[in-house]
């Protein structure tokens, strides 16, 4: 009797640890066995949006001085003075060099005496025919002795008119020993001193650019001409130029040249800054951003959404029952990853990313986004 109940316990504790271990078996494969796979693929969606978007350029940009000046000596002849020192502003009439002017000094002075000599030789002259004129009204002298002394007023008054003609050359070229600044502006290198020869056919003595207004030349693509004549029949476009610094200038369109480049196919244009403070210098490149026009009411979608096949360019439209059908569409810019397209409406929900091994009627399903980054409303 002691023997059946012990045998009843072993029994008893056997068939415990025996569903102890099934359970426990039974528990980890459970956990072990993959999640049921959901059905269709993962992708993400955006819905197209209807709004209007500026079509904006991006060029690289020269700066360049609206207007510059190489200034160089009319005559030859030798620096005397130097009023100016490099890089320094100056003003329009300001004076630059001045040269040795002794010599045209000396012929001025010769010219000025000739002029006072024959003004002298025409007034005695004028007094002699004054004369002759009241002894004819006596009858005193002939009448050729008047003409004579006429003719001889005559001569004088046109001997007069060559000398001051003369005096008048003679200080022109006086003048040109000082050396004006034809433009305001910032000189540059200074190639002469005292005591160079200055020559018309050498170096120029300095350079003066115009800081400002200063000008940015660049090219756009020449389809891109007629759109932006159409918006700014003016001519005068909104200009932004960003600085190597990080800062941007607002300009406007002042010049479009005559001609495309047949070599590049683009068009020159020239764009005005205010550059009271040099941020703009010439020589510089900066980049250049121009609104040509504008999409009213535009289909837009993001720009990785559209997939060029080898019919075109599509989209993979998501249908009501999560399957997606392509849809070609026509591009009409692309700015900022946003592409204006034709071919969809509104509203229409088309799939971003994850349209690699997409084909019609392939079921899909909204990603789940990144632990990281909240999940797009739009999306």
């Amino acid at each position: 009797m002691r023997l059946t109940f012990r045998g009843f316990l072993f029994l008893a504790a056997l068939a415990a640890v025996a569903l102890a271990v099934f359970f426990g078996v039974r528990q980890r494969l459970a956990a072990q066995a993959p999640p049921p796979k959901p059905a269709g693929q993962a992708v993400k969606t955006a819905l197209a949006e209807q709004k209007s978007i500026p079509i904006t350029l991006h060029a690289n940009g020269s700066v360049t001085a609206i207007n510059s000046v190489e200034v160089r000596p009319q005559i030859q002849n030798v620096v005397r003075a130097v009023h100016v020192r490099e890089g320094q502003d100056v003003q329009p009439g300001q004076l630059l060099f001045t040269l040795d002017a002794r010599g045209d000094d000396s012929n001025v002075a010769r010219a000025r005496a000739q002029v006072a000599s024959q003004r002298a030789d025409l007034a005695d002259a004028e007094q002699v025919l004054q004369r002759n004129l009241e002894l004819l009204s006596k009858k005193f002298v002939s009448q050729a002795v008047v003409d004579s002394a006429r003719n001889k007023v005559d001569s004088l008054r046109s001997a007069l008119q060559a000398n001051q003609a003369a005096l008048e050359a003679t200080s022109v070229a006086a003048g040109y020993n000082q050396v004006r600044a034809g433009i305001g502006g910032r000189i540059g290198a200074i190639s002469v001193h005292v005591g160079s020869l200055a020559q018309p056919g050498g170096a120029p003595l300095l350079t003066i650019y115009q800081m400002d207004p200063i000008a940015v030349s660049f090219a756009v693509p020449e389809r891109e001409l007629a759109q932006i004549r159409a918006t700014y029949p003016d001519g005068a476009a909104p200009v932004t130029v960003e600085l190597p610094d990080g800062s941007e200038l607002e300009g406007k369109l002042m010049f479009i040249d005559n001609s495309v480049d047949s070599q590049s196919g683009t068009i020159l244009m020239k764009s005005q800054f205010a550059n009271p403070d040099r941020k703009l210098w010439p020589g510089t490149f900066v980049s250049v951003r121009m609104t040509s026009r504008t999409l009213a009411q535009a289909v837009t979608i993001p720009a990785q959404g559209v997939i060029t096949g080898p019919t075109g360019q599509f989209v993979y439209v998501v249908q009501p029952d999560q399957t997606v059908q392509p849809q070609t569409v026509a591009v009409q810019a692309v700015v900022d990853g946003v592409a204006a397209v034709s071919g969809i409406q509104p509203g229409t929900r088309v799939v971003i990313e994850g349209a690699k091994n997409l084909r019609a009627g392939a079921k899909v399903r909204e990603a789940a986004p990144a632990a990281d980054q909240p999940a797009d409303g739009a999306q």
